[in-house]
């Protein structure tokens, strides 16, 4: 009776075991052979196992086929896709969160070069005075634009005043010489004088000449036009004009002061003639060619921000450094921009095309470069890139899985989203 009641009650727990082992998932054949033993012997009941190791054993079968549920904010590692990051639409409007997509471009390989801005010869002038003398006037102030032949000063020379009444003389002289020559010629045609006599006439008429071109030639230099000067408009005051169009960068002279021959008294420039002269290392001559952009920022901004174009390379070596310079004109003359300011540049050498992003858009995490391509609304999932050239903000980008050419990419807040990841809130795991 006992043994009756024992066999039955094990009978319960087996059928017990195996309702729990159904439910038990992911258990292997292993496991289920050793039940259909067990389930024999105690039919046989040749096996007595006591009620504990029969509860062992169903727990152990139960927790081998159990899969255990991850912490949600668990990195994930490296696999089929990159770690993701999920946003609320709230976030991604907070932090101004931008998308776009690869777009084929014509990216050009650098080279660093520094120079600075220069002048041509012939867009900046030393203004001096070719007879010294009082500083009368001056009509313009420093900085002020001027024009070609505009008076910079008035200057007043005994010699100036010579010069004019001479001029005077000799035309009046000339006047008379050349009536007198004429009737000498007519004389002679008649044979009424000596062929001596028209040549004396004739020599002292061109010496005459040669004087007055002469005088003409300098009253011109003094900006006096030869054919209105009149004795009431002789003057012991001349004009110091510009002699280019630009801007009175410097005024050496003041009033009443006594201006010296050759001294610079002004200093016109002409800033729309300004261009870049680089300096090319030996090893990157081979590089540079007319006609290759070039962009380039001065001191306190970046570069990219004006732009211009190779037209010249020197084909010698400056003077005491192994350099060779490269000249380019600008593109466009910013009124920041002035001669000697200290430049750098990249210089455009090699186009390709190939799939880039706004510079923004790519992200480092030390030496390694990751962009984020939307997966699934406001989640995007870190793809890591390998990037190549860089020009006017775009930058190649080569991602080192599959991405389709038309994904969805973040343009800007990808440094919104590293924190996120980095910091490990806002995963989206699978």
């Amino acid at each position: 009776m006992n043994l009756q009641m024992k066999n039955e009650t094990t009978d319960q727990m087996i059928r017990r075991s195996e309702n729990q082992k159904t439910e038990c998932r992911g258990r292997d054949l292993s496991l289920e052979q050793g039940y259909s033993e067990l389930h024999q012997g105690l039919s046989k009941r040749t096996l007595m196992l006591p009620l504990t190791a029969l509860l062992l054993i169903t727990l152990v079968a139960c927790g081998g086929g159990s899969t255990p549920v991850p912490d949600e904010h668990a990195q994930e590692t490296p696999g089929a896709h990159g770690p993701e990051v999920s946003l609320t639409a709230e976030q991604v409007k907070a932090i101004g969160l931008i998308t776009g997509t690869m777009e084929k471009r014509g990216l050009s390989t650098s080279l660093k070069a520094n120079g600075r801005l220069v002048l041509p010869p012939d867009k900046s002038a030393q203004v001096s005075v070719l007879a010294g003398g009082l500083v009368r006037g001056i009509p313009v102030r420093e900085g002020q634009s001027v024009t070609k032949g505009q008076v910079l000063a008035t200057v007043e020379n005994m010699e100036f005043l010579q010069l004019q009444q001479d001029y005077l003389e000799t035309s009046a002289n000339l006047l008379a010489l050349n009536a007198d020559l004429k009737r000498q010629q007519d004389l002679h045609d008649d044979r009424i004088n000596a062929t001596k006599t028209l040549e004396r006439a004739q020599a002292d008429a061109d010496v005459a000449r040669a004087k007055h071109a002469g005088m003409a030639a300098k009253l011109r230099v003094f900006g006096t036009d030869p054919a209105r000067l009149s004795a009431q408009d002789i003057s012991s005051t001349y004009s110091v004009r510009s002699p280019i169009t630009g801007t009175l960068q410097h005024i050496a002279i003041t009033l009443g002061q006594f201006a010296e021959p050759n001294i610079p008294l002004f200093t016109v420039v002409d800033n729309s003639g300004l261009h870049i002269d680089l300096n090319l290392f030996e090893q990157d001559v081979a590089r540079v060619r007319t006609g290759q952009k070039v962009v380039f920022g001065h001191a306190g901004e970046p570069v990219g921000q004006h732009s211009a174009t190779i037209y010249a390379v020197n084909k010698a070596f400056e003077r005491d450094q192994q350099a060779v310079l490269a000249h380019a004109k600008l593109d466009d003359n910013g009124e920041e921009l002035m001669p000697g300011m200290y430049i750098e540049a990249l210089i455009m050498t090699d186009s390709t095309s190939a799939w880039s992003l706004p510079a923004e858009a790519v992200v480092s995490n030390g030496d390694e470069h990751y962009i984020f391509v939307e997966d699934e609304p406001n989640t995007f999932k870190q793809v890591a890139v390998r990037t190549g050239a860089s020009e006017l903000g775009y930058t190649e980008v080569v991602p080192l899985e599959a991405v389709d050419p038309n994904a969805t990419i973040v343009v800007k807040g990808t440094y919104y989203l590293l924190s996120e990841l980095t910091k490990g809130t806002g995963e989206h795991d699978h």
